[in-house]
């Protein structure tokens, strides 16, 4: 019986050594992500996300938001926003060209009554933007049942902007000739007005991505989708073509279906493991993201304590007509402002999230996206 109990021991230590080996592995490798993060992100990968995802359910619905509490008094204040003439910005005022107009977007109405000062004014975030800064950022209560609740949104003009997508470290985890930096290149920094996350990691969403015109994972059909064509335009669809991009397009990310088409919300939002199967459609964490208002300009949003409906909602109240979500959890979601020429002076959308502003000016684990003033 010792000798089997033994023989036992021996085997087990020994199936163990590869998994020792992987996680080692994992904690050594190039990364920017803390130690605790990796940890997890190597037991979903490696046979134990049933059980990450439980945990983070419990923990999720263990810690959801009362609707108990006082009221806010006053909206946290928005650091990225230049301290210059903090008012609402006239809509189609402002003249670039001989017989045309600058569509600026109007201030956000209130879901909350009273509404808080400032709340949903846009803030230019870029002082050398001028009279029509290419990025403007604002804040509201989203939810009446949660009014202790803030999300926050950025405008992006898509006249004075260009927007490129860079890989990270490790993601979208797909073999390419080069990966680039994994941050934004220095040359790249001059201009630098915005930095955002981008979407679910590759198996997570089943979704596809195209770089520099190559196609690394195939496009699905019906899919949400961030892209860039070859004259600088980007928007956001539900895929309709095949499974490599066309000659056309630069970039493109894909992430679950459209959470908003034609203005309004994508009818399934409450079929839960379409969303992801960490935590679906209704435990409410962090959330992000983008899409493009009727004028093509691009908005993003993120706030904590959100599901995709809730998420849907804010992207609907800041004018968006098709959106897509972005990722979610508080580790992965940042969207940054730089209010001078050279990336100085970064700063977070909304001071509660979680990473450091000076994200993306150091090589990061996971692709991104960089707005620069044109």
């Amino acid at each position: 019986m010792v000798r089997l109990r033994r023989i036992a021991t021996i085997a087990a230590t020994i199936c163990l050594v590869p998994a020792l080996v992987s996680y080692i592995g994992a904690l050594t490798g190039r990364s920017d992500s803390s130690i605790g993060i990796r940890t997890v992100e190597w037991l979903r990968d490696n046979g134990g996300r049933g059980l990450v995802d439980r945990v983070e359910n419990l923990y999720y619905s263990l810690t959801a938001p009362s609707q108990d509490g006082p009221p806010l008094q006053a909206l946290p204040r928005q650091s990225g926003a230049v301290a210059v003439r903090p008012v609402q910005i006239p809509q189609l005022t402002y003249h670039h060209g001989p017989g045309s107009r600058a569509y600026r977007p109007p201030a956000i109405a209130p879901v909350i009554h009273p509404s808080l000062p400032g709340e949903g004014v846009w803030h230019p975030t870029f002082a050398a933007g001028g009279a029509r800064s290419p990025v403007l950022i604002t804040s509201f209560r989203p939810e009446p049942d949660y009014p202790q609740l803030v999300a926050g949104v950025a405008w992006i003009d898509h006249t004075r902007t260009s927007v490129m997508l860079y890989p990270g470290i490790s993601e979208p985890a797909v073999t390419m000739p080069s990966r680039g930096p994994a941050e934004v290149p220095m040359r790249s920094r001059s201009g630098l007005v915005a930095t955002f996350n981008s979407a679910f990691k590759l198996q997570d969403s089943g979704g596809g991505f195209a770089y520099d015109g190559h196609t690394y994972a195939p496009m699905k059909a019906n899919t949400a989708t961030i892209l860039r064509y070859r004259d600088g335009r980007v928007d956001v669809i539900s895929w309709h073509g095949g499974s490599d991009v066309p000659p056309d397009v630069l970039y493109a990310r894909q992430n679950l279906p459209l959470i908003v088409n034609g203005g309004r919300a994508n009818p399934r939002l409450s079929d839960g493991p379409e969303w992801g199967a960490t935590v679906g459609n209704a435990i409410m964490v962090w959330r992000s993201a983008v899409g493009v208002d009727r004028h093509g300009n691009l908005i993003y949003a993120a706030a904590n304590d959100q599901t995709v409906a809730s998420l849907a909602a804010i992207m609907i109240r800041a004018g968006a007509v098709r959106a897509m979500e972005l990722d979610i959890n508080s580790y992965w979601t940042s969207f940054i402002t730089y209010r001078y020429p050279g990336a100085r002076d970064a700063a977070n959308l909304l001071a509660a999230m979680d990473r450091a502003p000076t994200r993306y000016l150091t090589p990061d684990d996971r692709d991104f996206f960089a707005v620069s003033v044109r």
